[in-house]
């Protein structure tokens, strides 16, 4: 047996998704992300007043850019289920290369906001919390991944495209 469940001489075990409950947990981290978004927003302009998507005119909740940003946050989970999908169907390892694609993905979310013009304090903020979406979905989206396989998925591609023909039996 290898780490991954799978035989030696098979390769790791393959699986596939109970689709219509990764879904639906997908939706629901969708709603954590965007909670996510809020809460960040609401600490860095109500402890420690940072202005976070709007002037600081526009009080602790912020004006429509907290809910954009809230929004967004919802989205990139959705997007992240996706490409966990599409990544359990299409590649071997989908876990090993999602993690690295959201390692990636969130480091450009950190990094970005410390590029642009603006308050140092405002910068590092919207940095911190891209941090603690990008870490909330995808934590989230590969535990929901995990809890919803299923053992079996396709045969892997050997080259052939020629169907299987069963085996007859040994002549005696």
């Amino acid at each position: 047996m290898t780490a991954y469940g799978g035989d030696i001489r098979q390769g790791p075990e393959r699986y596939t998704l109970d689709a219509a409950r990764f879904w639906a947990t997908s939706l629901a981290t969708a709603v954590v992300a965007a909670l996510v978004a809020v809460v960040g927003v609401l600490v860095a302009r109500g402890l420690f007043d940072v202005p976070i998507m709007a002037p600081r005119g526009d009080g602790v909740w912020g004006d429509a850019s907290t809910v954009t940003y809230a929004a967004g946050a919802a989205v990139s989970a959705l997007l992240a289920a996706a490409l966990m999908h599409l990544l359990t169907v299409a590649v071997a390892e989908p876990r090993r290369f999602f993690g690295w694609i959201m390692a990636l993905l969130t480091v450009i979310a950190v990094v970005m906001p410390l590029t642009l013009a603006g308050r140092t304090s405002s910068q590092i903020a919207t940095a911190l919390i891209n941090l603690a979406i990008g870490v909330t979905i995808a934590t989230t989206v590969d535990s929901v991944a995990r809890a919803t396989r299923r053992p079996g998925g396709p045969e892997p591609y050997d080259g052939e495209l020629t169907r299987s023909r069963p085996q007859r039996p040994a002549r005696s």
